[in-house]
């Protein structure tokens, strides 16, 4: 029992250690809250795309096109508003395209019974091509995004209230929170998460059971690319503008947080909650080493080695 429990605490144990390293080591600026606000509002377009990531994982599914998706929706967003479109039709035709990037996935995967991996990869470069289509191959910037858009990631909640007098909590962040939560809800509280879980646990158990897998497993890819599209539309507001390739790096930093939650779980299930330390790993691995002005490949190599042992450390917790 101890063993077990050992494990389970052991990535929380390792987040602890990092950020004991980082205060060590960067005594003057890590461990201040200007920093700490600063961490949060970094890794929330990835938060959003790790929760959503984890809906799917709950199955044993998995999208890589997640990356591509959130580049689409921020380029269709940008183009609408170079284009004179108000802001809510840009924001819901991005929205759409997640919908229907995901629900394109979920047919391939779910009806179609292409395997997750050869299907969103394929999607991956329909996605990409079309970001390029869309945008002409070029960044849109400046005058075609609009000023409440972009403001959107410089406001936040002022608080002064608590005595950090000139700081704000970010809108990025308390939208990653948002997403968190409704998360949470939905795959904890919900019969419709039991189901997802079950369709994970035994896929041809949960049909025998009345489970209606095909429908799920769809619905669920529908809801990574609405959560991918949100990603996309937070980090176009946060940097002003919007590139085809913007989304690129989020894939594979999400599908490492989820893991890494995963190595937390009595049966290394993915939770959304144990997704959340996972995304604060990486990111304050990210703040930390950028700060100790460590090469950007450097952190590269570790975030594949993390994928690694998150992998190993859940399979192995699988087969024991």
């Amino acid at each position: 029992m101890m063993i077990a429990r050992f494990r389970q605490m052991g990535t929380l144990l390792g987040l602890l250690l990092i950020v004991l390293f980082f205060t060590i080591q960067l005594p003057d600026t890590f461990l201040t809250a200007r920093n700490l606000i600063n961490v949060s509002q970094q890794i929330s377009m990835l938060a959003v795309v790790a929760f959503a990531m984890t809906v799917v994982m709950v199955m044993g599914d998995f999208d890589l096109s997640v990356g591509s998706m959130a580049s689409l929706a921020g380029i269709v967003a940008a183009v609408l508003f170079a284009l004179g479109y108000p802001l809510w039709i840009g924001v819901a035709a991005a929205l759409a395209v997640g919908m229907l990037g995901g629900l394109l996935n979920g047919l391939l995967v779910a009806v179609v019974g292409i395997l997750p991996f050869v299907a969103t990869l394929g999607t991956l470069t329909i996605f990409s091509g079309l970001a390029f289509f869309v945008s002409g191959g070029r960044t849109i910037f400046g005058r075609d995004i609009p000023a409440s858009f972009s403001g959107f990631a410089r406001s936040g909640v002022p608080l002064d209230g608590i005595g950090l007098t000139g700081l704000k909590l970010p809108f990025l962040s308390i939208s990653a929170l948002v997403v968190l939560a409704i998360t949470w809800v939905l795959l904890e509280q919900t019969t419709y998460g039991r189901r997802l879980y079950a369709i994970g646990g035994n896929r041809e158990a949960a049909r025998l059971a009345g489970v209606q897998v095909t429908r799920l497993r769809s619905s669920a890819f529908v809801l990574t690319g609405i959560g991918a599209a949100i990603a996309g539309l937070m980090y176009a507001s946060r940097v002003a503008s919007a590139n085809p390739t913007q989304g690129a790096g989020l894939m594979l930093d999400a599908i490492a947080a989820v893991f890494l939650g995963m190595t937390m779980g009595k049966e290394g299930e993915p939770r959304v909650l144990a997704t959340l330390v996972g995304v604060l790993i990486l990111g304050i691995l990210d703040n930390g080493l950028t700060q100790m002005n460590v090469d950007s490949y450097v952190r590269e190599m570790l975030i594949g080695a993390i994928v690694l042992v998150a992998v190993a450390t859940s399979s192995y917790r699988r087969s024991h």
